[in-house]
Formats: structure tokens, sequence, C-alpha cells
């Protein structure tokens, strides 16, 4: 078992009498059935249905803890008070860490990772022992072939679909409307989904960020972020198979087990 902190990660507690329903009907995930001690995946979209923010749903007795990019926590809580309107709910920064573990049984104070099971599971909180780095746990996430919504998506660009929300647990489809329900669910249920994030294989160092991935002489995806060996990147479903290279470096794909038998 290992265990990390994130200092990539930051937290926001939004409580009060609407703090629930407020964040219900913005979110991609259901809220309002959270309970004390659960926690979710999920995100806030803009208007037409793109990832502005993605997010960890921690319930609590009188509402929720928000585990969120630390980069994005100020923009988030300046876009949550600008929709609160006349909602009773009060959003405020929380100074504790979000650590992680993983590689065997979740340690007694974690909460599993909602997105898969292999992820571990988090908690946050001002101390907690480590004995490994986030660098090892971005290799570790990077294995699994999942991506980092904040690293590797274009703020603004980027649909949930394409980031995979759907196949981890990101997205509740059955819950009502939240901000960019119309075309998110419309991807969905057309299977319009032309792109996905998935891991690429090579030899060597990472390319660079925007790297050209091609399947022969056709574009056929965008390198995101990676380490030695192994990166993610948003990759056309209908270019998958065939001579794949970046910067002349041959390269492969390689589908997780968590990505359902289909191209992408």
């Amino acid at each position: 078992m290992s265990i990390a902190r994130l200092d990539s990660r930051a937290l926001i507690r939004v409580t009060g009498p609407d703090a629930c329903p407020f964040l219900h009907n913005l979110l991609t995930q259901d809220v309002e059935t959270l309970t004390p001690g659960e926690l979710r995946f999920g995100a806030l979209l803009s208007p037409p249905g793109r990832l502005l923010f993605d997010l960890f749903i921690w319930g609590e007795e009188n509402g929720v803890v928000l585990d969120v990019a630390a980069e994005r926590r100020d923009a988030l809580v300046q876009r949550l008070s600008m929709y609160k309107l006349r909602s009773n709910v009060e959003v405020m920064p929380l100074p504790d860490a979000v650590f992680v573990a993983w590689g065997g049984d979740i340690p007694e104070g974690f909460i599993p990772d909602p997105r898969l099971p292999t992820l571990g599971g988090r908690r946050w909180g001002d101390q907690c022992e480590t004995d490994a780095t986030e660098a090892d746990w971005q290799a570790h996430r990077l294995a699994l072939g999942v991506p980092d919504p904040t690293a590797d998506t274009l703020l603004d660009k980027t649909y949930p679909i394409e980031a995979n929300f759907d196949l981890l647990n990101g997205i509740d489809f059955h819950k009502g409307c939240f901000i960019g329900q119309e075309t998110t669910s419309r991807m969905k249920r057309r299977g319009t989904i032309k792109n996905r994030m998935m891991a690429i294989a090579f030899d060597g160092p990472a390319p660079e960020r925007g790297a050209e991935v091609l399947n022969g002489e056709l574009r056929a995806g965008e390198v995101m972020t990676g380490a030695d060996g192994r990166a993610i990147a948003l990759m056309r479903r209908d270019r998958l198979e065939g001579d794949l290279s970046v910067e002349g470096r041959p390269v492969r794909v390689e589908k997780p087990d968590w990505v359902p038998d289909f191209q992408g």
C-alpha cells in the first residue's frame, strides 16, 4: 500500500440548507442522494457542455466538500458564487490536504475512488502519514490509462465524454438537468463521440504536449500529458488501428480493461 499527498488538489466546502440542491442543479453528478461519508466524481460544465472543472464530491452532514484542482480552486469559488443568487449556501476554501492510497487494501479513513477500484482510495484532512510522492500516484493513474481531466483537457474545449467521464462514473444520465446536460445527453444517446482519451505507449520520454499522433499520414490524435513510455492522448476513434507514430517514433494505443470492447 502506498499513500501520497496530492498538492495538485485543493478543497472547497459548500454548506447551508440549499447546499445539495444548489450543486445538484449545476453538476454532472447526483448530489441530492449523496450521504455523509460518501464520495462521488463529477464535473461542472459550460452551458455548451464542455469541461470547466473536474471534482470529487464528499458528503457531509450539513453540506459537501469539493476536491478540485488547486490551480482552479479560486476560479471555481468565483463561479459557484456567481451561480448562488438567492440560494442559502456558503462557499469557502478549506486549508486541508487531499491524500490518496493505492496498491492494497484501502486504509481506515480512506473512501474508495468512485472512478475505478484499482485507483485505491481518497481522504482529506490536515495530517496523514505518507510513504510515496504525488509523482508515484500520477504514474499509477497513468498505468491504468485514466486521464487527469485538469492536465489532459483543453479548458472549455473538451467534452466530458471525450475525457471518459461516462466510463468513470462521472456523469449521472438519470438525475435530470445540469449545466451542459443537453449536449452531453445527446452525444451519449446518438453515439456521436468521435474522440476519446486513450493511453498510448512508446519507447523513451513522453512527446511534448500537443504533439500530433499520425496514422500513416493522417492525423489521428494529440498528445496531452505523460511520462517515460506512456502518455494520454486525445484520439480519433476511427484511427486507433494501423501504423501510429508521434514525432517519427512508433506508438501504440493501449486500451485498458475498463474501456468497453468497442473501437475507443
